[in-house]
């Protein structure tokens, strides 16, 4: 049953370097695990001159490009408006997790992470869906579980513990 969880932070707080410390340890416990990014700007996975690059330029919706060693589906919305979080969730295959790192303003469940050095404000007193807290600050009162953002193995267990199954985000994220 795949289960998710985001990570939620402003810019800077070290969403990403956690998510590549998080997924090994969470493997190492016996996990299959997937992540879904939200990038707030025009992106680009694609090498102009190559053969998909082309397909794509041309006006194709979609340009599959597949090997012995992977496949990636790009998808062009040509205007349309950007897919919610529940279908991205939906389109992915079966794994014991999904890591969604950003999409701080949904409704799904999260794990803050917050940096001091960021000086940014925290996001959990008004986002009831964050359940826990990754954090460099030392001595601030919580009423949420609050771990050491270096504890990888303690945020994994907060994973573990606070993950909601795939239905359940994505009904939330439907009634939201």
């Amino acid at each position: 049953m795949t289960r998710i969880i985001g990570f939620a932070g402003w810019s800077g707080a070290g969403k990403t370097s956690l998510l590549t410390k998080l997924i090994p340890c969470l493997q190492a416990r016996g996990y299959s695990v997937s992540t879904l990014k939200h990038a707030h700007h025009a992106f680009d996975i694609d090498t102009p001159g190559k053969d998909s690059f082309l397909h794509r330029a041309s006006g194709a919706t979609e340009v599959l490009v597949a090997s012995s060693a992977r496949w990636a589906l790009m998808h062009e919305l040509r205007g349309a408006p950007e897919p919610e979080l529940g279908e991205l969730l939906n389109a992915m295959s079966p794994v014991d997790f999904i890591l969604v790192e950003g999409f701080k303003r949904n409704a799904h469940i999260k794990i803050e992470v917050h940096r001091q050095i960021n000086e940014k404000p925290w996001l959990y007193p008004d986002d009831p869906s964050i359940g826990a807290i990754a954090t460099d600050v030392a001595s601030e009162d919580h009423p949420l579980p609050r771990v050491p953002l270096d504890n990888v193995d303690a945020i994994a267990d907060l994973v573990e513990t606070l993950a909601w199954p795939l239905d359940v985000a994505i009904a939330r994220l439907t009634n939201a």
